[in-house]
């Protein structure tokens, strides 16, 4: 798996599609990753001692790497640029 954790990744399909985040979590042995802002879902969280009240929270749920590319924000822009000049 190329991507790691702390890559920028944009998706590519999926309810989500053309989003960009940061890999927060990258799981190899299932092929999927975790993105800052994509696939949130609520969770429902009984009282504990963390969260005394409970609750609905939303959570980051991971995806298929096959799903995800690495973003090239900077390069493509730099590329640009110089066939410009």
């Amino acid at each position: 798996m190329k991507i790691k954790k702390g890559d920028k990744v944009q998706v590519i399909s999926g309810q989500d599609k053309g989003t960009v985040g940061e890999v927060l979590v990258a799981l190899p042995r299932s092929n999927k990753v975790v993105v800052e802002g994509v696939n949130v879902r609520k969770k429902h969280q009984k009282p504990s001692q963390v969260n005394p009240d409970g609750g609905i929270v939303d959570k980051e749920m991971p995806i298929d790497v096959s799903n995800v590319k690495l973003h090239e924000g900077k390069k493509k822009a730099a590329k640009k640029a110089a066939k410009k000049a």
